[in-house]
């Protein structure tokens, strides 16, 4: 399994719009093939900065949603409300 952060500034102005295509489309991410969990996390000091944590069975289940319609439809709509440049992480546990 991976794990998969991604760090998301907004312009301030433009949350409500992401607070929406999340909302639109969360469930279709989770139900994505090889989706195992999605959140949406904000940061406690800036509240434009958001994190997606989402879990993944492996890499290869994380490049094909990252190929799919899905994202690339909801990346564009969700691209023209940054502030700020995107960081993405893909992570997986090494102690516990």
């Amino acid at each position: 399994m991976i794990k998969r952060i991604v760090k998301l500034t907004f312009q301030e102005k433009h949350l409500p719009d992401f607070m929406a295509i999340f909302e639109e489309s969360k469930g279709k991410i989770r139900a994505f093939d090889g989706n195992l969990h999605l959140e949406l996390l904000q940061d406690a000091e800036q509240p434009n900065i958001l994190f997606t944590l989402s879990f993944w069975e492996d890499a290869a289940a994380l490049e094909r949603y990252r190929q799919s319609e899905l994202f690339k439809a909801t990346w564009a709509r969700t691209k023209v409300l940054f502030a700020d440049k995107p960081a993405a992480w893909t992570t997986e546990a090494i102690g516990g």
